[in-house]
């Protein structure tokens, strides 16, 4: 039989000097000295291993294979001379006896250096993938990623769930994202959809008598890129649990996440059980948002009537101005006035400040509107020399948004107000159930329409009545969220077709509204339904956080652009005129 190989490149150490071997892999480097004398690497999945050719004949060839093509090598083990701590074969090199071009790179030049790749321009690295690919830093994202779902896999079997694997080609949904459409050919005018997420499925086993239900799904969402999002396909850790609340989907989460983040993280330090529970609104009150990085040791303060009646107009009557205070902040005016701005860029309002000295006057900013309210902050702010308070102003939301990131980036810029080296998470709980909505000015679902109204059907009927207001229903609804990052939404779902039916018809949708929009889920409610409840965990993102990257597609084998397109592959693309006729489509030219 054929042998390869006898060792990889990255296998062979001082112990095996003197013995007879072949290794394979990438040519990454030819360096001459001399006349018939250079030194080479070579680079397989696992390592790099030196070459050092000292024959003519040999010398000669190996000037003529281009960097990148691949090479065997057959050879002796022997000590280096000059030893490299840098690499595990860095105490031995391989004299060749033997070198044959498996692989032929037959282009004048490389787009990028591949062991400088991640310095090249996004689009030349996207089009280029496989030769990304090979840079060892690159490559050591996606092998975590393989670990790391392996890690989940292996852990969510041992907590007694069955990986179910579920259609890829569904009905639309008529919530949520755009859907990605398939024409049906054997149907004309008719199509699939790819799934939003395996939702109704997974609601629909437990329906069936599953009692533990996951898979590493597959999810198709046409949505504009972000940095923590990808366009297109991305991947989740979708689970459900029958007869289960909320606290039995905390506990199973709690238990498999805290060691695979401290295992295979970039720091070792992750949240242990339970993970702090943080109402929504106390969210968006405390930290101005409902993702916090509790990393951050900063809070938000309401000064609204601490500051009314100023001669300031931001701080008017019907304003609420929201205050962070840094307490041993070293910042200089330009420093701070550089992160106000960045603050107005990524919310478009302007965020204002000022210095705490150390005669405890107030200086910079808007101290000049506040001398008469100096006792009054210093007291309630519990201000000392040294603190600089930022502040945000405008109407409740846009106050707390610009705060939450104002905090956000201070905490960041100073730094002993965020111990940035663990992994902090925690639940965001009580979702409200409705909204009003911007557009229609009537009630709408704020979120998941098939969550469970906190309080079931008696609070939907009592909203019915005007016994209360139905914006302050809240849904047992709830987001994990680590470092700032929103890792999942969750729930405990609806599967009373009662109770369903009344939180429909709350946003002006009857009983034939939903029959015919959820057919499937709602007939099978009809059947005896168990309570159930799950989570989807974004695997994108976790392992984002785990690799310390900013950039999402850092982390997926063959990402698309942040205009949902694969450059290599060339998709999306046209197609022959003979498909669409089988399709019965006609393209409409703009």
């Amino acid at each position: 039989m054929f042998q390869s190989r006898t060792h990889t490149c990255n296998e062979l150490r001082l112990k095996d000097a003197g013995e007879k071997v072949k290794i394979v892999g990438w040519l990454e480097n030819v360096r001459e000295v001399g006349n018939n004398f250079a030194f080479g690497v070579v680079r397989d999945f696992y390592g790099k291993t030196q070459i050092v050719i000292e024959d003519e004949k040999l010398f000669a060839q190996i000037k003529a294979i281009n960097k990148e093509s691949t090479i065997s090598v057959e050879g002796t083990v022997r000590e280096r001379a000059s030893k490299n701590p840098k690499i595990d074969t860095g105490e031995i090199e391989i004299v060749p006896e033997k070198i044959e071009v498996l692989g032929k790179f037959i282009y004048n030049e490389l787009p990028f250096e591949i062991n400088r790749s991640r310095e090249a321009d996004e689009t030349q690295r996207l089009k280029y993938r496989y030769l990304d690919l090979r840079n060892p830093e690159v490559k050591k994202n996606i092998i975590l990623r393989c670990n790391v779902i392996s890690a989940i896999r292996s852990s969510m079997i041992k907590h007694g769930f069955l990986e179910i694997t579920t259609p890829i080609l569904t009905a639309s949904s008529p919530e949520g994202a755009r859907d990605y459409l398939v024409p049906a050919r054997k149907h004309p005018g008719e199509f699939y959809a790819l799934p939003q997420a395996p939702q109704q499925f997974k609601q629909l086993l437990m329906t069936s008598g599953f009692d533990r239900y996951f898979q590493i799904a597959p999810c198709f969402r046409d949505e504009d890129a972000r940095g923590d999002r990808s366009p297109g396909e991305f991947y989740q850790l979708d689970m459900e649990m029958a007869f289960a609340c909320q606290d039995d989907v905390f506990a199973v989460l709690e238990d498999v996440l805290p060691p695979i983040f401290a295992e295979y993280g970039k720091y070792d330090i992750a949240s242990s059980a339970p993970f702090r529970r943080i109402p929504y609104l106390e969210a968006l009150e405390k930290y101005g948002t409902d993702k916090p990085d509790l990393r951050i040791d900063l809070v938000l303060e309401d000064i609204s009537e601490l500051v009314r009646g100023t001669e300031f107009a931001p701080f008017a009557e019907g304003n609420t101005v929201k205050a962070v205070v840094v307490s041993d902040c070293a910042l200089t005016r330009k420093n701070i006035e550089k992160l106000c701005s960045d603050v107005e860029v990524q919310t478009g309002s302007k965020p204002y400040w000022f210095k705490v000295e150390d005669n405890y006057e107030f200086a910079g900013g808007v101290a000049k509107f506040l001398t008469d309210r100096k006792d009054s902050l210093v007291s309630a702010l519990k201000l000392s020399p040294g603190c600089l308070v930022g502040i945000a102003a405008g109407k409740k939301e846009a106050a707390q948004k610009t705060a939450g990131v104002m905090l956000k980036m201070l905490g960041a810029a100073v730094p002993s107000h965020m111990n940035r080296e663990r992994y902090e998470f925690c639940w965001i709980v009580d979702f409200p159930m409705y909204e009003i909505g911007e557009e229609s000015g009537e009630l709408e679902f704020c979120h998941n329409p098939f969550s469970m109204p906190a309080g079931g059907l008696e609070v939907l009927l009592k909203a019915e009545r005007g016994e209360i207001d139905p914006l302050t229903i809240t849904a047992d609804q709830y987001d994990l969220v680590c470092n700032g990052v929103e890792l999942s939404s969750g729930a405990v779902r609806n599967h009373d077709p009662e109770i369903m039916i009344k939180a429909f018809e709350m946003v002006r949708l009857g009983e034939e509204d939903v029959k015919r929009k959820f057919p499937a889920m709602y007939n099978a409610f009809c059947y005896g339904a168990p309570p159930h409840a799950g989570i989807a965990p974004g695997i994108d993102r976790m392992v984002m956080l785990l690799a310390g990257e900013d950039s999402i597609r850092e982390v997926i084998p063959f990402p698309m652009n942040k205009n949902a397109q694969d450059v290599m592959m060339g998709a999306p693309s046209r197609v022959e005129q003979k498909q669409l006729d089988e399709l019965h489509i006609a393209l409409v030219e703009d």
